[in-house]
């Protein structure tokens, strides 16, 4: 009766302590591994839905929030500083990447920001800071801190080693660049940004890449 997930065996185990063996803390043991998974599940399946909406940018899947809020309270409540962190994250970038709301997204992002540096998971902060970042930029108008946040993701990114999303952070400082009008400092971003993805094989952010080129040329 074994299971793939070994936190769903040490459930079973405790409800066997409870049913067999008489173990009266069983129960309360074996609950929170449940909400554990259960948060793991939720926050899994909402992210794919929320790849779902970039792949194809069509109508949002109403479970998507729900799924992230709910993994988020059971993180809460079993004391997951890092899960819930991601949780929040999620919440946050629903907000603003679907609904375009970088004010109602961004308590969520700077609670994240607080997880993510208080458990040392410095590629979730890579993330977070991109959006915050993405707030100061589209939200206040802030080019300066924007740019303070996504020189903060890129250099978290390439201290973990992780290649793509160093691209992605390149092509955001770019846009940036753009939109303080300095046009050789965008090409010259957009120009690394396609060499680290290239080295990346990362076709996503050579798409994005592409389409920043093609948008400035129309």
């Amino acid at each position: 009766m074994g299971r793939r997930d070994p936190r769903l065996d040490d459930a079973h185990a405790l409800y066997e302590a409870s049913v067999f063996y008489g173990d009266d803390q069983a129960l309360d043991k074996a609950a929170p591994l449940l909400d554990q998974v259960e948060a793991d599940l939720a926050l899994a399946r909402g992210r794919l839905l929320h790849a779902r909406y970039l792949r194809d940018r069509d109508q949002e899947d109403p479970a998507e929030l729900p799924l992230f809020e709910r993994a988020a309270e059971l993180y809460r409540q079993v004391g997951d500083r890092q899960g819930e962190a991601e949780a929040l994250f999620y919440i946050g970038i629903y907000h603003q990447v679907l609904h375009n709301d970088g004010v109602v997204s961004k308590p969520y992002l700077d609670i994240a920001e607080h997880l993510a540096e208080e458990v040392g998971d410095r590629l979730l902060l890579s993330y977070v800071v991109r959006h915050i970042g993405f707030v100061h930029q589209y939200e206040d108008g802030d080019l300066d801190r924007a740019r303070q946040r996504q020189e903060q993701s890129l250099a978290l990114r390439r201290e973990v080693g992780h290649l793509p999303g160093a691209a992605a952070a390149l092509l955001a400082l770019a846009g940036i660049a753009g939109q303080a009008g300095d046009t050789a400092e965008r090409e010259r971003l957009l120009d690394e940004a396609e060499r680290t993805a290239t080295e990346a094989q990362a076709q996503g952010v050579l798409r994005w890449i592409a389409a920043e080129r093609s948008g400035a040329d129309d």
